[in-house]
């Protein structure tokens, strides 16, 4: 994984106007195991932004989930359906993150389509699973299927060029009002 400096580094980015946070929508959700270092987390730019809140494992949400879908391997497909739902996003490595599924297993999972990731993964002791993606590309390809504001949340990840090359995606300039 790169540190810090790397990966808020790279290419100048294009300058984003954020999109309004919409009432419509439940806050985004993400609980990061706390063996996740925050310097190398990639949803850590994220913190702060009024469409997404942030807790720490095992603290519990402080939110109800009975309107979420979590995201996850082996559930049906995100889609446009779920667009209403609120969005649940464990956040550490793949070990961690499988340890923490068991207290959230009343949250429906939802798996995302066949996105490609740009993050070179260099795992020695693991295995990374077919169709895993960095924390903050899975968030910005499962928000970008609901339909929720996207402006500016690759802004700070160093892969962001790469990873919309890869997927077809002209960028983030999709915002829902």
């Amino acid at each position: 994984m790169p540190d810090s400096a790397a990966q808020n580094a790279g290419p100048e980015r294009r300058s984003s106007k954020v999109c309004p946070a919409s009432s419509r929508f439940p806050p985004t959700i993400i609980v990061v195991h706390p063996r996740e270092k925050r310097s190398k987390c990639s949803v850590e730019a994220l913190r702060g932004r009024e469409d997404f809140s942030f807790f720490t494992f095992p603290d519990r949400v402080a939110l109800p989930l009975d309107n979420y879908v979590r995201l996850g391997m082996g559930g049906e497909e995100l889609d446009e359906g779920d667009a209403a739902a609120g969005l649940l996003v464990l956040d550490g490595t793949w070990k961690l993150a499988g340890k923490m599924e068991q207290f959230y297993e009343d949250v429906p999972i939802r798996t995302l389509p066949d996105i490609k990731t740009a993050y070179p993964r260099t795992s020695k002791m693991f295995q990374d699973p077919i169709g895993g993606l960095a924390t903050v590309e899975a968030v910005y390809a499962a928000l970008r299927i609901m339909k929720r504001p996207i402006d500016g949340m690759l802004d700070h990840y160093y892969w962001r060029d790469t990873f919309l090359e890869l997927n077809g995606w002209d960028g983030d300039s999709m915002c829902v009002t």
